[in-house]
């Protein structure tokens, strides 16, 4: 049986600054590592540790993948000192991707703040490649400032030249600056007058806790049903195979059950906002 904590050999090909704390690492294994969007990997400092991460590029992209990561511990501070060729270790996928085909036909929301934009970048980018099997996609974006906005280059320009009948954007600032002519609010508020057949729609919600719970409960207040509603539970994942117990939700791992759950069946958990 093959070792399921033996990482793969991966080489730093780049590293993009997203933002002050905010990371985008673009890797090459050795073996290829193949993902579908939302599933994770354990990303490892040689003898130093490692932690779980989503894949934020394209799942269709088998050459290479980019891990996008914000600096907030002893782990990612030292990922975040990485440069250009340094060596990295790579295992997984692990857990439960998003059930594309169960969104097929349907008008699609995605709801996400700082670096939860991550896993909606591959899962954003997944739904493009195949856009014609939906019939809409709305991306809502929320960031403290307009320097904390990731994929920039992306969010602001490239993206918004797509599709436009099938893609749209709302993207919001909790504070703005001079030069920021958009939104100004808290990413609940691109959630009002939401121009989508919500009977016919699906939403995905990825951030920080706090933000998914309110932006949940908005959801549910403009008329999505629970069984309508995915989230991206990724805290607190450790081992990434249900060995350590540090993921536990309720009776699910996070790791091996998700980390994409349906909101019915985690809304009676009452940690999930921890």
């Amino acid at each position: 049986m093959d070792n399921p904590y033996l990482p793969i050999k991966t080489e730093v090909l780049d590293v993009i600054e997203e933002s002050p704390t905010i990371k985008t690492f673009r890797l090459k294994s050795e073996t290829p590592l193949y993902f579908k969007a939302g599933q994770f990997v354990e990303m490892s400092i040689p003898g130093k540790g490692e932690a779980p991460f989503t894949p934020s590029s394209s799942p269709y992209e088998k050459d290479k993948l980019e891990i996008t990561i914000m600096k907030a511990g002893r782990i990612t501070g030292m990922i975040h000192d990485l440069k250009k060729g340094d060596i990295v270790g790579l295992r997984g996928p692990y857990g439960n991707e998003y059930p594309l085909s169960e969104y097929e036909g349907k008008e699609i929301l995605l709801v996400g703040g700082g670096v939860g934009l991550a896993p909606l970048r591959a899962l954003f980018l997944a739904l493009v490649h195949d856009i014609e099997k939906y019939k809409s996609v709305l991306f809502c974006c929320g960031s403290r400032t307009p320097s904390d906005i990731i994929y920039k280059d992306s969010v602001l320009d490239k993206w918004q030249h797509l599709d436009k009948k099938r893609i749209k954007f709302r993207i919001t600032v909790d504070r703005k600056d001079d030069a920021w002519k958009g939104n100004v609010g808290l990413v609940t508020t691109t959630l009002d007058k939401l121009d989508l057949n919500i009977k016919n729609s699906v939403s995905i919600v990825c951030g920080p806790p706090v933000m998914m719970k309110f932006s949940t409960f908005k959801l549910l207040e403009v008329g999505y049903k629970p069984e309508q509603i995915y989230l991206s539970m990724e805290k607190n994942m450790s081992c990434g195979i249900g060995k350590c117990g540090h993921c536990r939700l309720g009776n699910f791992y996070a790791c091996k059950d998700g980390p994409v759950f349906r909101y019915d069946k985690i809304s009676n958990i009452r940690e999930i906002w921890d």
